[in-house]
């Protein structure tokens, strides 16, 4: 696809110069108040990319010495690593799940299946988390003490979380674990887009 003009390209992608104008245009600060330095937005891309490597939001550099930042990549910068509302991760999980409902809403595809269709005992959840059984025993009493005792029980003598729970854990405990799910799905909706001819990571001539 053949893009041609400034303006249509700003709608795919930003140089680190616009999206630092763009920031100060909005009277974005850092955490401390002060205003934002390209040394500062240099910080937040590497951890955008740090944090979401697959989401391809940073150009390679070939031809040119810039890089440039694919418009979704511009968003989560203003809507989760500048906003000063919200903790990082619940920030970040929030944008997933409005871009995966904005992707559903555009391709109209099905609603995301629910993911934890299955009960696990303690072993299974140490495992699926990837955490010591001390902690995921922490998470069990944290889920208990917040009124989820239902989804809590014994089978021959064994503990075992409902999915449910595991649901519970993984939203409320286990955040990163969410994050990562969300962010699969959202990228083979990604994939679904770009085979439905819309521009994703697509820098034309100037990478």
């Amino acid at each position: 696809m053949y893009v041609n003009s400034e303006q249509a390209l700003d709608s795919v992608f930003l140089s680190y110069d616009k999206i630092l104008k763009k920031l100060h245009l909005l009277g974005l600060t850092t955490k401390q108040g002060k205003e934002i330095t390209e040394l500062d937005l240099r910080k937040a891309i590497d951890v955008m990319l740090e944090k979401h490597p697959t989401c391809r939001w940073r150009s390679e550099k070939i031809r040119s010495r810039k890089y440039f930042i694919l418009i979704e990549g511009y968003y989560w910068l203003l809507n989760v690593y500048f906003q000063k509302e919200k903790s990082l991760i619940d920030a970040d999980t929030d944008f997933f799940e409005d871009r995966i409902k904005q992707y559903e809403e555009l391709l109209k595809v099905e609603k995301n299946k629910n993911w934890w269709n299955e009960d696990m005992d303690i072993k299974q959840l140490c495992k699926y988390f990837d955490r010591k059984e001390i902690t995921i025993r922490k998470a069990i009493k944290k889920m208990c003490d917040s009124g989820f005792e239902q989804y809590k029980f014994l089978i021959n003598g064994k503990v075992v979380i409902s999915s449910k729970g595991v649901e519970w854990l993984c939203k409320n405990v286990f955040k990163k674990k969410y994050l990562e799910l969300l962010e699969k799905y959202k990228m083979k909706l990604t994939e679904l887009y770009i085979e439905k001819g819309y521009i994703y990571d697509e820098f034309f001539w100037k990478n």
